[in-house]
């Protein structure tokens, strides 16, 4: 049994059901919205495409008790960013939707690993550490999964190979402050300054407009189609393989830092080893002076947000 609960119907919860289904990452999938009829309507919708599955999927909406024996719980609910609407407003919103979802769900599903998708993805994680007692190993951010892979696609075009050959990741804050750790990226085992070196010497990676890149792949899609789903669901579906294989697998996700590169008690993206418990631990990316201060400054943008809202419990 691989059985996942989605939180949230809208655009990227439905996308990561049909993910989860189609791939065959799960075979029972529990779709929970408050919007009843568009769970139920996605569920359906689903579900009348099983005869084209790999395996057999079972695919219904429901209830937080439904959510009972999950082996993963994919939040993915709240609001998106409005027009006017600031980032601090975006955050408590989106707080307050997951105080009131947490406690239902972690009463149903208290042994499950719960990704948390919702955005702002580091504060929504961070807060959902403080008001339950799900163990810290079982509660995984998407964080700069995405921005990792929108870093990569860029690095994969602009040398013409496979993503796979590629390696590197964006840390920090899954927003603004984020940043790409420049002396640990990689084509292959050779740094991808000196490897751009080798092809065209005279055309160096302009690393900032490699990071505003990624930084603004999401807004520009908005911009073109009104929201992004498609390939944060792929994120989020990568992360329930991750833990459903139990092979060990470093990834760019949101964890509770204890001191790493002198952070503490926030939640942001470096690399993280996750596997079948949840996270393992990490790695410790040999930062320089200059990209050890940047996540600090990450941490801190995401402190300034924190300490600015409230939560049950706070």
């Amino acid at each position: 049994m691989r059985k996942v609960t989605v939180i949230g119907a809208g655009n990227v919860g439905a996308t990561i059901a049909y993910t989860l289904a189609v791939e065959g990452v799960a075979n029972e999938i529990v779709i929970i919205d408050i919007k009843k009829e568009k769970a139920e309507g996605e569920a359906i919708d689903i579900a009348q495409g099983g005869l084209f599955f790999g395996e057999d999927v079972k695919i219904t909406s429901g209830e937080y008790e439904d959510a009972a024996d999950s082996d993963i719980v994919v939040i993915t609910s709240g609001m998106a960013r409005k027009p006017g609407m600031t980032r601090l407003d975006l955050a408590q919103t989106n707080i307050n939707i997951l105080c009131s979802i947490a406690p239902q769900i972690t009463k149903y599903a208290p042994n499950a690993v719960y990704v948390i998708v919702s955005n702002p993805v580091d504060v929504m994680t961070y807060v959902f550490h403080k008001i339950t007692n799900i163990p810290e190993n079982r509660i995984i951010g998407s964080g700069n999964t995405l921005d990792t892979a929108r870093l990569r696609y860029w690095l994969a075009n602009n040398f013409s190979i496979s993503q796979q050959n590629v390696h590197a990741y964006v840390f920090g804050e899954h927003g603004d402050s984020s940043f790409v750790p420049w002396s640990q990226a990689a084509i292959c085992t050779t740094n991808v300054d000196e490897y751009q070196k080798i092809l065209n010497p005279d055309s160096p990676i302009d690393h900032e407009a490699v990071e505003q890149y990624v930084r603004k792949s999401g807004g520009e899609v908005i911009a073109r189609k009104g929201a992004t789903f498609y390939a944060v669901a792929c994120a989020a579906v990568d992360i329930c393989k991750v833990v459903f294989s139990g092979i060990e697998t470093a990834l760019a996700v949101s964890t509770m830092m204890h001191g790493e590169y002198g952070v503490d008690d926030v939640c942001l993206s470096t690399i993280a080893i996750v596997g079948k418990d949840g996270i393992k631990g990490h790695i410790p990316a040999a930062l320089t002076a200059e990209e050890e201060g940047k996540l600090q400054h990450s941490a801190q943008c995401l402190r300034n947000v924190i300490d600015q809202i409230t939560w049950t419990g706070k």
